[in-house]
Order: C-alpha cells, then structure tokens, then sequence
C-alpha cells in the first residue's frame, strides 16, 4: 500500500514508491508522531514548521519533506541518489504541485554537493549501515545544518547514534525516532 500525506495542504495525496527493497517509506503512525512533536512541543510549534527550510535527506518518496511542505513549511531540499526512488520523487513532488517549493538533488548524503543552511533536517537512512553520524559530518562540512537546527533521525534497530541535545525519543515497530540539536 502507498503512503499517504496525513495533513494539510495535501492531504490524503498518495505517494509514488519506487519497487523494489531499496526504498523503505516511513511508517505513517512514526510520520504523525513526529509532525505532532513539532507542532506541539515548546521547543518547535507551529510558527516553527511555518517558517521551516527543510532538508529530506536519504529522501526516498519524500514522504517527510512532502507532509512538511503540506503542513506549511516554506521550502524543502530533497538530496536522494537512487535511480528509481528519483524518478518517485520527481512524481511526488509534481503530483503534490510543489515543484515551486522543493528542490531535488541527485546526490549521495555522504558527499553532499555544498548547500545553504537549512533548520529542519530529516534523516531516514537504510538501517543497519550506520549513515546518520556520517551524512550529519557531511552536510555539517557543506554547509546545509542552520545554527539550532532540528535534527530528527529514524534509527533502526541495530544503528547506533545519540544527539548532544535529545528533545525527544519515540519508537514505532523497528524504528526509533531520535529529535534533538547538534
């Protein structure tokens, strides 16, 4: 079953998923809780997510940068190196008419071409490679992690990886969602 955008401007919008193992879109209940910390926590809330650059880093279907997008945020920045899970992307975006507000870049997370910053980082990597710690390091050295910026990673189970500053934890199934700052 496709995913879906859960709120906002595109609501019920389903997503394009590329076949195949490579792509393993986020689980919708994991989607909600983190879209539910960022608009009720003290430390983010809505005039937070309204005013959000957002970075879908590891993109996929773009899921998190889409619903974002969709919940108000001002620009997305999508960086994804897979062929098909691309093409998916390409679709999404022009399926949900924000191709004025989104930006792709056929790029790998671990060699990031050099960006602008951006205060809303999404990180939903394969599991079990350990790619978090090593995508912050290269997008920290290009430029793309705004002071303060809000750093929320999907861990698998076997990954390992802690922010200085945790705000919040959740897991779902496999998945563990880490929110905090560098």
């Amino acid at each position: 079953m496709n995913p879906r955008i859960i709120a906002g401007a595109f609501k019920g919008r389903k997503l394009e998923t590329p076949a195949g193992l490579d792509t393993r879109p986020t689980n919708a209940r994991a989607r909600q809780a983190v879209f539910d910390m960022l608009l009720h926590a003290p430390w983010a809330g809505n005039e937070f997510l309204r005013a959000a650059h957002v970075l879908d880093v590891f993109a996929g279907t773009g899921a998190y940068g889409l619903e974002a997008l969709s919940r108000g945020a001002v620009f997305a920045s999508f960086i994804e190196h897979a062929p098909l899970a691309l093409a998916a992307l390409r679709k999404n975006i022009a399926a949900c008419k924000a191709e004025s507000q989104a930006r792709i870049l056929a790029a790998d997370a671990l060699n990031p071409p050099a960006g602008t910053p951006h205060n809303l980082i999404f990180l939903d990597p394969p599991y079990g490679e350990n790619l978090i710690p090593k995508a912050l390091n290269a997008l920290h050295a290009r430029n793309w992690l705004a002071d303060a910026a809000i750093i929320i990673a999907e861990l698998g189970p076997v990954d390992a990886f802690a922010l200085p500053t945790l705000l919040a934890t959740r897991a779902h199934g496999k998945a563990r969602l880490l929110i905090g700052q560098l």
